[in-house]
């Protein structure tokens, strides 16, 4: 990979990071945010939601302003109102605040991965761009890995308010990363047109396109079970199994070590086979997957050790599914990448809000409800997909270009 290449993608695998990050780091802090802000673990729970909900609607602005008005000036606007939140959640005096700048946190962060995956969609063909996610996965693998064990160590010393102020530090270093080391990869257009008008035609023809949209809902369902384990997991983990605040990353980074694998295996297979292919057949075992895992957290078999493995597995399938199923979203939207990441986000987040929520009403001292939303988000992936994607036809010959 030339080196300009290798460092577009390594910028572009950071900015993606920016969700995982945001969200991961605090995961341990979320029962010491109950007790200092004197409120319940729903209500903790509920500003985990609204994170994913301001990142499913922020992304419905960012992605026709990106096609409008170029990808970089968009993209600086989002990561100067990402920064600012950060602050504003570390300051804040009651949950009611917190809830809300989380959420503004989320409308300028989604910028970032809307206009990351726009960028490999303007400069990559669809195969390549399955790879280049797979290899941004990589580099994105490192937040879930790092992030709650850095959060568990700051949580300890310091305090969850440090937890964001070292993201508003990260939010700045991005921001100048993007100055010096991003191109702009579409120009503004230069006929002053009305981008709303724009956008309301651009998404009602992708909501009436089967491809993206099976595609679409199906790697957006599967992965809010990614979103429900990560609602569900610090409190079945912490309070259900007794894992110290402090380990728990490690326990939480396992899983991530699992997703990152997958990518990279992923990323090889892409070299032989067709995207379409490997996401068919990934979705049929995501679909399994969650319903072993319901049947192991039901009948309560084998403890934590027990939970972990369907768990460590569905997890691992996501780094199969979840580059597949955005380059066959993102194939023939040429013309419209920055809405197509724009819808195809914010479906993806809106399902994670939605069974983050679900998680949060279902709260039980048990696993079965965060092992119930992720069964529900597997099969129903699979429904997606099967009903609205005809099967692929033979494998295409694999590309040359060396991603």
């Amino acid at each position: 990979m030339p080196a300009q290449t290798f460092r577009t993608v390594f910028v572009l695998g950071i900015l993606s990071a920016i969700g995982s990050l945001s969200i991961d780091m605090y995961l341990p802090a979320l029962p010491s945010i109950a007790r200092e802000l004197s409120t319940t673990d729903a209500a903790v729970q509920f500003s985990l939601a609204s994170f994913f909900i301001g990142l499913g609607l922020g992304q419905l602005l960012h992605g026709p302003l990106a096609d409008r008005y170029g990808r970089k000036r968009p993209l600086y606007a989002g990561l100067a109102l990402y920064t600012l939140a950060s602050a504003g959640c570390a300051l804040a005096p009651n949950i009611e605040t917190l809830i809300v700048s989380r959420f503004i946190q989320a409308v300028g962060g989604c910028a970032c991965f809307v206009i990351a995956r726009a960028m490999a969609r303007d400069l990559f063909d669809t195969a390549t761009v399955a790879r280049v996610l797979s290899r941004m996965t990589l580099i994105m693998g490192a937040a879930p890995i790092l992030a709650p064990l850095i959060g568990g160590q700051v949580l300890n010393f310091v305090g969850w308010r440090a937890i964001f102020w070292g993201l508003t530090v990260f939010g700045a270093a991005c921001f100048a990363m993007s100055v010096y080391w991003l191109p702009e990869t579409r120009q503004a257009a230069k006929q002053a047109r009305n981008w709303l008008a724009t956008a309301w035609h651009n998404y009602g023809a992708l909501l009436r396109d089967r491809e993206f949209m099976g595609n679409a809902l199906a790697g957006g369902v599967s992965q809010a079970g990614m979103f429900a384990y990560i609602t569900g997991s610090p409190f079945v983990f912490i309070n259900l199994y007794g894992i110290d605040p402090a380990n728990y990353g490690w326990l939480f980074g396992l899983n991530a070590c699992g997703i990152i694998g997958g990518s990279q295996i992923n990323a090889y297979l892409l070299r032989k086979r067709r995207p379409a292919d490997v996401l068919r057949r990934t979705n049929n075992l995501v679909a399994m997957l969650g319903l072993l895992m319901l049947a192991v957290a039901a009948l309560r078999l084998g403890g934590l050790i027990g939970l972990m493995v369907p768990l460590f597995a569905y997890v691992t399938s996501l780094g199969f599914s979840q580059p597949n199923a955005i380059a066959q979203a993102l194939n023939r939207q040429h013309q419209r990448a920055g809405a197509a990441s724009a819808l195809l986000g914010a479906l993806q987040f809106l399902a994670a809000a939605s069974a983050g929520a679900a998680v949060g009403l279902l709260h039980a001292r048990s696993a079965v409800p965060m092992a119930a939303v992720m069964a529900a988000c597997g099969v129903l992936s699979w429904c997606f997909h099967t009903a609205l994607i005809r099967r692929a036809g033979p494998a295409l010959p694999p590309s040359a270009d060396p991603v």
